[in-house]
């Protein structure tokens, strides 16, 4: 058997993007509504551009976080943020893609998943 460590990735970071759609009336909304598909596109040609060729940005459907959406989250490290603007996918794939670095100020919190199940 092949030890977990020996086998090669294929990719560095793998960023799941919420695109997850609602009915238009639901109470939690979904990140579909909240324009997550645009972002996802936008973070997925600019991961391109910059030749993050290691790190593979893919639709995710509902991650359950409905009502801080849209949402993104970075695996290996299974850090989840809000991304409401290109701005902030920016930040994301120049700070956390690229430099390791954790966007604190987009990250979600524990307290907002004890709050989307209530």
């Amino acid at each position: 058997m092949t030890s977990k460590s020996s086998v090669p990735l294929y990719y560095r970071q793998h960023l799941f993007f919420c695109t997850n759609e609602r009915p238009a009336d639901h109470v939690r909304g979904s990140c579909k509504v909240r324009g997550s598909e645009k972002l996802r596109n936008y973070m997925k040609a600019r991961a391109k551009e910059l030749g993050l060729d290691d790190t593979r940005i893919n639709t995710a459907g509902c991650l359950d976080r409905c009502e801080n959406g849209p949402v993104v989250v970075v695996y290996p490290e299974g850090v989840w943020y809000q991304c409401t603007t290109a701005e902030e996918a920016e930040q994301i794939l120049q700070q956390h893609v690229k430099q390791g670095k954790i966007v604190d100020h987009l990250m979600l919190q524990p307290r907002d998943q004890e709050s989307a199940k209530s």
